[in-house]
């Protein structure tokens, strides 16, 4: 038996983990000191390093529609152009139809983000705002936001951010249900610009005190906030650093600043400061460099990249991590004379940095991901639903399990040649250690998953290159038949739309419970049929024991003598061993007795029980399911492992999941095939309920083929990519990523089915083959331990008759009351549910 060292790693057993935190941030002193240095470069340099220790080779942008809802505004700062007067403005505000127009058509172009831009509180200084208002219905101009922003992304699904300035605690709690974020810019924290003469004279809102209490407010609501400083207005270096302070001071208490902006000061004709010099080059660069090592790896800063045309990559150099919003289609109302950057331009720029140009949401990724806290309850499925396991957009269509096609441009990119010089350094250098042999770390394997751009080609390259050195150009699948016993299940588990019980939740289906004629009758016609395996698996019946597994295994062996019984899962096992109050390891000899040859990886999930304790809390742990395994494989059981991914789980739980397979691999030896299964959302409790993700997106499904080859390299020869959950173009791509086994003909798949899924319940011996021809493979059938096919059991296969309807026995009464025996965990073992976290 396996010591729990061995199985979870020392990490799970002390119940100790690191937590992620901002590397060596400065003291406020020591942040101050800052604004006497004039080592531009050295600064940069710094800065760069932290820059990439937070968010890697990615560079963001938003997709965004700029709605100007009101020009009006009741400050008169020395610098804008944006606040107008009544006389200069066709209507004091746009029209809901205007908003409505504007987000339809940036939708249609791709936008995400609907930034709602006004100015503040015209209606305390125009009564044409006041008489436009009381015409509309509304006290105040933020009531209206309010309205249009919820009409918004009630009839769009566009997420608005708004920028209403400063705000009270009622304001923002207004405010909070109808957007993913809002934002003000502090600009700065010097309150002397606010005196005669400096450029927020006459602007009450400019008042530090009152926008550093709109930040506070913010924070005390959790909403993701943005905010920044604005450069060459007159403040000093000191103060600009006395501004990034403040704000700093605010993100520590309450940790909702989501971004900063550096923005840079450009002069306007007929403003106050149309002959204000603009601020250097070296000074902006200057600026983003110190707010970086000031605000550490975490936050992100944006400096707008159509106020700095021609010297973008200097910026990136700088520190920064995003360019904010940039729009297809509204101009920069703001900075009306800077036109955005086309989305290809910015992209090229920054790769002439090694950065990737990376979509996200106005809601940055890790508060996406922290939905629950930073947003409105109807805000969080409809995040949630456009996210991926980092919290960036989804940006392909393709859902597992559907019938849509697969990103070509992915597609096109497996076959292009990927120049590694151009890839980061430390991406480079995990790789080469996998292809070597060498065991990867956990944040190792987390740096594969987050692969984007030509990276994941590069990853996936990699892992096909280990895939032919290890299994050649052979492509193997076994000709078997699915047998699920029975779909009724006492069990909670929130991502299955299988099993049948009290708490179905209307799923599709009926309950029914197989006649041991109908499983010799199935297996008989397997056998006749060319298979050479029955896997089997079914809902925990309430009525079922231990005895019950044997039973199925005797009826099989009765009616197929010669065919391979590839059965139960460790929650299988584990619950037939304590109904029948025996340990799993004589359970299993029993059942290995009666026929049982081999273990479906299955019940695994994810094997990190932070997952397990949302996604199937009544299930066997972690530590469980790799005790069953472990067993299995000592009393001479092989077994598969799997992954089921995409639903509420997160690059971290996956490297650890990878992790404990290899480490029991390493001891045991047994599993036979590492079979990465995408979550099927559709009819899956926990996606209808609007708690999960709709699975994993296609290039999360492609990493976790090759990062599956490249983590288990040298542990575990055998990829399996599932027909059912990725079609056939799927399947293709699949096979360019490392895989290099489609596992079973299936005869009869009745789960994934169940889930939503429309790739069909059998795919015949020549369909196999014929699909892996297409991509220049040799198939080969193969048997549930890779063993050579006897050619008569070949020939039989392709001569199979129709399969015979299948009968699925319904449910009898009786089988309903039937008390469920309980599912035992020891005290040491809860506690260990609570410290391996």
């Amino acid at each position: 038996m396996l010591g729990d060292k061995e199985v979870l790693g020392d990490n799970e057993v002390l119940g100790h983990r690191e937590a992620l935190t901002d590397q060596q941030t400065l003291s406020e002193q020591q942040a101050l000191q800052l604004a006497s240095n004039t080592d531009t470069p050295a600064l940069m340099q710094a800065a760069r390093r932290l820059r990439d220790q937070g968010f890697r080779n990615l560079v963001t942008y938003s997709p965004k529609v700029f709605i100007p809802l009101t020009q009006l505004c009741r400050d008169v700062c020395h610098y804008c152009t944006f606040a107008q007067t009544p006389k200069k403005v066709a209507s004091p505000y746009m029209s809901l139809d205007q908003v409505l127009s504007a987000v339809r058509a940036g939708a249609a172009l791709g936008c995400r983000e609907a930034l709602f831009t006004l100015g503040e509180r015209p209606e305390l200084r125009y009564p044409a705002a006041r008489r436009a208002l009381d015409a509309m219905g509304f006290a105040s101009t933020l009531e209206y936001v309010a309205h249009t922003a919820a009409a918004v992304f009630e009839q769009t699904g566009m997420l608005p951010h708004i920028n209403a300035g400063c705000m009270s605690r009622e304001e923002i709690a207004m405010l909070r249900p109808v957007s993913a974020s809002m934002g003000i810019m502090l600009e700065s924290a010097a309150a002397r610009l606010c005196d005669k003469g400096m450029p927020h004279y006459g602007s009450p809102d400019k008042e530090p005190a009152r926008r550093l209490q709109t930040l506070q407010f913010a924070g005390e609501a959790n909403v993701a906030f943005t905010t920044g400083i604005l450069i060459g207005i007159g403040e000093t270096r000191r103060e600009r650093i006395e501004s990034l302070l403040a704000i700093r001071r605010l993100h520590r208490q309450y940790g909702h600043i989501q971004e900063v902006i550096v923005q840079n000061f450009r002069a306007k004709p007929g403003t106050k400061m149309a002959q204000a010099p603009e601020p250097e080059l070296e000074e902006l660069l200057w600026t983003i460099a110190v707010a970086r090592l000031i605000l550490g790896t975490g936050t992100s800063i944006q400096a707008p990249p159509n106020l700095s045309p021609g010297v973008l990559p200097n910026i990136i150099d700088a520190g920064i991590n995003d360019w904010g919003g940039v729009s297809p289609l509204t101009p920069d109302f703001v900075n009306p004379e800077a036109p955005w950057p086309h989305v290809q331009q910015l992209a090229r720029e920054s790769a002439q940095c090694g950065k990737y140009l990376q979509q996200r949401l106005t809601i940055y990724p890790g508060y996406a991901l922290a939905g629950k806290r930073w947003l409105d309850k109807k805000l969080q499925t409809p995040v949630l639903k456009m996210i991926d396991a980092e919290g960036y957009p989804r940006t392909d269509s393709w859902i597992s399990g559907r019938a849509e096609q697969v990103p070509q441009e992915q597609l096109e990119a497996l076959a292009a040649p990927v120049p590694a010089h151009k890839l980061a350094a430390d991406l480079r250098a995990i790789t080469a250690r996998a292809e070597r042999g060498e065991g990867l770390a956990e944040a190792d394997i987390v740096r594969l998953f987050q692969a984007r751009g030509a990276e994941v080609a590069y990853v996936c390259q990699r892992a096909d290159d280990l895939r032919r050195k290890v299994n050649g150009d052979t492509v193997r699948y076994v000709v078997n038949r699915n047998i699920n016993y029975t779909n009724v299940c006492y069990f909670k588990c929130q991502f299955c739309a299988f099993s049948k019980g009290k708490l179905s939740e209307n799923l599709r289906g009926r309950p029914y419970d197989l006649e041991p004629e109908e499983i010799m009758r199935r297996s008989a016609e397997a056998w006749a049929r060319g298979g050479t395996e029955v896997c089997m698996q079914g809902g925990i019946h309430p009525g079922y024991n231990g005895q019950t597994y044997v039973d199925i295994l005797t009826a099989v062996k009765a009616a197929a003598p010669d065919i391979h019984v590839h059965a139960f899962s460790p929650l299988e096992v584990w619950q037939g061993a304590e109904t029948l109050g025996i340990s799993v390891r004589e359970f299993l000899l029993r059942l290995q007795a009666a026929g049982l040859r081999s273990l479906p990886g299955t019940a695994a999930e994810v094997l990190d029980d932070e997952v397990r304790a949302q996604l199937c809390p009544d299930k066997i742990n972690t530590r469980q399911w790799l005790q069953v395994m472990a067993t299995a494989h000592e009393v001479g059981l092989r077994s598969t492992a799997t992954i089921m991914f995409g639903h509420i789980d997160h690059p971290q739980h996956w490297a650890r999941h990878l992790l404990r397979v290899r480490r029991l691999q390493a001891r045991s030896g047994g599993f036979t095939e590492f079979v990465p299964l995408p979550f099927v959302a559709r009819e899956a409790p926990i996606y209808r309920k609007g708690n999960s993700r709709m699975g994993p997106t296609f290039r999360e499904t492609l990493l976790m083929h090759a990062v599956a080859r490249l983590a288990l390299h040298g542990a575990i020869d055998n990829i399996q990519t599932s027909w059912v959950k990725m079609g056939e173009a799927g399947i293709q791509a699949c096979l360019h990523s490392g895989a290099n086994d489609l596992g079973g003909t299936l005869m009869n798949e009745t789960i994934t089915r169940s889930a939503g899924a429309s790739h069909g319940q059998e795919k015949t011996p020549a369909a196999m083959e014929q699909l892996i021809r297409a991509v220049q493979r040799r198939p080969q059938q193969r048997t549930t331990l890779y063993g050579e096919v006897p050619p008569e059991r070949v020939a039989a296969s392709f001569a199979a008759a129709e399969l015979v309807p299948a009968v699925n026995t319904p449910l009898r009464k009786k089988t309903a009351a039937t008390t469920k025996p309980p599912l035992v965990r020891s005290k040491a073992e809860d506690q260990l549910l609570v410290t391996s976290n």
